[in-house]
């Protein structure tokens, strides 16, 4: 039975070879968030997020990156400037 998410990624490791594609699957949406932003935490590249096993459209693809994207920059402010989630809510505008 298929996962019902595949993400396609690399580990950027070497400069002057293409890199080795790897694949992370799980059932649950709340790990795949978690993943993306272990992923962009990283600097890794994303290369695809699959649903079902099939690719997924490029607007909900856009709208995962957004959010994971959004939740790193979160607590990057909060670690950096000391402050509360409810603040950096506040101040800075990103979903905590």
């Amino acid at each position: 039975m298929l996962k019902k998410y595949t993400v396609e990624y690399s580990l950027h490791f070497r400069k002057h070879s293409p890199p080795e594609h790897h694949q992370y699957f799980t059932d649950d949406p709340v790990a795949l968030e978690d993943f993306l932003q272990s992923l962009l935490e990283h600097g890794m590249g994303l290369h695809a997020i699959k649903h079902e096993g099939a690719d997924l459209p490029k607007v909900d693809f856009d709208r995962m990156v957004k959010i994971a994207a959004a939740e790193v920059a979160s607590r990057l402010i909060c670690r950096t400037l000391n402050i509360k989630p409810d603040e950096e809510r506040y101040r800075f505008g990103f979903a905590a």
